[in-house]
Parts: C-alpha cells; sequence; structure tokens
C-alpha cells in the first residue's frame, strides 16, 4: 500500500504562503519558502529511497517549485525595498512631505 510523503502538503502550504507574502519587505516569505525547501529536500531523499513506497510526489514537487519561486519573489522584494530606502532614507517613510521632496530631488526638479 502506497504512504504519502510526510511533509509534501507542508511544503505546498509553505510554497503558497511564501508567494503570497512576498509583498511583506520579502522576509516572512523568504523564511517560509526557506523552511518548505529543507522540509521538501528531505521528503525527496525518502522518496528517492523507494519511489514506489509512496504516492504525492506531485504535491511535493509543486511545493519544492512554489518554494523556489518564493525565494526568488522575496530575495527582489528585499533588494527592492534596500533600494527604496537608501535612496529616499528611513526618515522619509515615515513623513510624507519629506518623501515628496525627496522623490523630487531624485527626479532633479
Amino acid at each position: 500500500m502506497n504512504q504519502k510523503l510526510p511533509n509534501a502538503t507542508v511544503v505546498l502550504v509553505l510554497g503558497i504562503v511564501s508567494i503570497v507574502t512576498c509583498c511583506c519587505y520579502g522576509v516572512v516569505g523568504l523564511i517560509a519558502a526557506i523552511i518548505g525547501l529543507v522540509l521538501a529536500n528531505k521528503d525527496l531523499a525518502l522518496y528517492k529511497q523507494n519511489p514506489t513506497e509512496y504516492s504525492n510526489y506531485g504535491n511535493l514537487n509543486v511545493g519544492r517549485i512554489l518554494c523556489i519561486v518564493g525565494i526568488v519573489l522575496n530575495v527582489l522584494s528585499v533588494i527592492y525595498y534596500i533600494y527604496i530606502i537608501s535612496s529616499v532614507g528611513m526618515d522619509a517613510l515615515s513623513n510624507p512631505e519629506l518623501l515628496q521632496e525627496r522623490i523630487r530631488d531624485l527626479q532633479g526638479q
């Protein structure tokens, strides 16, 4: 009788969470994606030992791909936020008038 890989569903959920939360400064989604990828690698090792014993490899594979996409999106998000903070400064993000002034300075107006 085929059994299910122990973390396949968790990996799938973590992959989805990592993509959905990539706009949360990239940190939450990056953590979820890394955890999902580690769990996926553990289950992949189990699957490779005895492929005929497990039935939900498809979920594991989709979850692993989502985790990889989530890592890429979250790293890009982190890079974007670092760029924004370095361009306008952290103090300008909480002060709309200062933010507009710094954006005008960046545009050369």
